[in-house]
């Protein structure tokens, strides 16, 4: 998350940090502007927004180093608003010093000077970076266990790499580049966690704590409950819980969001199981779909979709990977707006937050999501090999599946089975 901060009330500013720049600057009377993913979640749009902040969202899929990420857009602003200044925690020897100077000398004390092993969370670096360097200091044995999300590069392994432009859900650890102040040498283990793992530990950190934690604990709890298992009786595994869950509220705290997600299996209604709940998406023998190229322009894409009387159309690659969607109604706002000419390609529209199925979800799973978005894509995970002998996991697309298809299903097959029911009772 980049924002702005304004050292003089009637001048502009940009400077980064979120929350806490948000804090100062409403105190303080300067402007600030706040650059984040819109992968982040409402919750602290709404809280920046509470403080004053002005918010401009960046694509989630946009590289470190593209101009849309949310970086380059904050050193765009700098570089065109007066008087403005970016703090950058991501290069800011600062932002581990306050960690050698506080955090650390916090956990010394409240440990009597003697910790064994550290579990920390790895985003900007800082926190693990000023801790971990004091803690090598005064303990010259500890372990320093860094959590890293799939999908990061921060571990910066070859396996990790080939992952390099995957998505993940936490929010708060993990990135597509290496920050300045992460100091790899003092990581003595890595451990690569995974959505689902953290969100299922945050959650059981909750109820059965009564620790209102987020995600990212979730994700280092996760690691340190495998971890610790190193350590002999009597030592002590320190683990920093850096979130809490007040920026999750629609998130994993919600049983919605997370059956969608597909980290929950959603439950049938407490009164009754209806009869297709456990079929799976298969049953519903969905046809070829309608696809559209990324150099498809926007003017036949909507020729395309008035003709079949679609509303939607999955966007995929020559090997049939699938990239996103694209919709009448973003179309329309697009144009509408000026944003894009009907001659530009579909890709400035391109939608890549899609709900992806498999053949074998079952049909409770899909009614979920289906409830909140009008299709979903049914894909088939595909591992793909390359001369160099690496391999790279891909989606590829099998059908799409829309609340007709599901709802044409239920009632065709309902009626068939009550004829049946009815022809063995007499």
């Amino acid at each position: 998350m980049f924002g702005s901060l304004c050292t003089n009330p009637d001048k502009p500013s940009v400077v980064l940090a979120g929350i806490g720049l948000a804090l100062i600057a409403a105190v303080k009377g300067y402007r600030c502007i706040i650059t984040m993913p819109e992968k982040m979640s409402m919750e602290k749009a709404d809280v920046l927004r509470a403080l004053g902040a002005e918010i401009v969202r960046t694509p989630t899929s946009a590289c470190f180093d593209s101009p849309e990420s949310h970086l380059g857009v904050a050193w765009e602003l700098k570089n065109t608003i007066p008087n403005s200044h970016i703090l950058d925690q991501y290069r800011n020897p600062s932002n581990p010093l306050a960690h050698y100077d506080t955090t650390a000398e916090e956990i010394l004390e409240q440990c009597d000077g003697k910790v064994d092993m550290l579990v920390v969370g790895t985003g900007t670096g800082g926190t693990l970076t000023g801790v971990a360097r004091k803690l090598k200091e005064r303990c010259p044995s500890v372990k320093i266990v860094a959590v890293d999300p799939e999908g990061s590069v921060l571990l910066g392994s070859e396996e990790n790499d080939e992952n390099k432009k995957n998505s993940f859900e936490v929010e708060g650890i993990g990135y597509d580049f290496i920050p300045t102040v992460l100091d790899k040498s003092l990581v003595d283990m890595w451990y690569k966690s995974n959505d689902k793992e953290a969100f299922i530990m945050s959650r059981k950190l909750i109820r059965e704590e009564g620790l209102l934690c987020g995600g990212s604990s979730g994700s280092v709890m996760a690691a340190a409950v495998t971890m610790a298992q190193q350590l002999k009786e009597g030592q002590r595994c320190v683990v920093i819980l850096a979130d809490s869950v007040r920026n999750y509220m629609s998130k994993f705290l919600s049983d919605r969001w997370m059956c969608e997600k597909g980290f929950l299996t959603p439950e049938a209604p407490m009164d009754h199981q209806p009869w297709w709940w456990k079929r799976t998406v298969q049953c519903l023998h969905l046809s070829v779909p309608l696809t559209i190229s990324l150099s498809v322009t926007c003017q036949k894409t909507i020729e395309i979709l008035k003709e079949k009387t679609f509303d939607q159309a999955p966007v995929t690659d020559e090997s049939g990977g699938i990239l996103g969607s694209v919709t009448l109604g973003t179309l329309l706002s697009s144009l509408l707006s000026g944003k894009l000419i009907p001659s530009d390609p579909i890709c400035k529209v391109l939608c890549k937050n899609f709900r992806p199925v498999h053949l074998t979800d079952d049909l409770g799973k899909l009614s979920h999501i289906l409830k909140n978005e009008h299709f979903a894509l049914v894909v088939h995970d595909h591992t793909q090999y390359k001369a160099d002998g690496s391999a790279s996991q891909m989606q590829k697309l099998l059908a799409v599946v829309t609340e007709i298809d599901l709802l044409s299903y239920i009632t065709t097959h309902e009626e068939q089975d009550s004829a049946s029911l009815e022809s063995s009772l007499f």
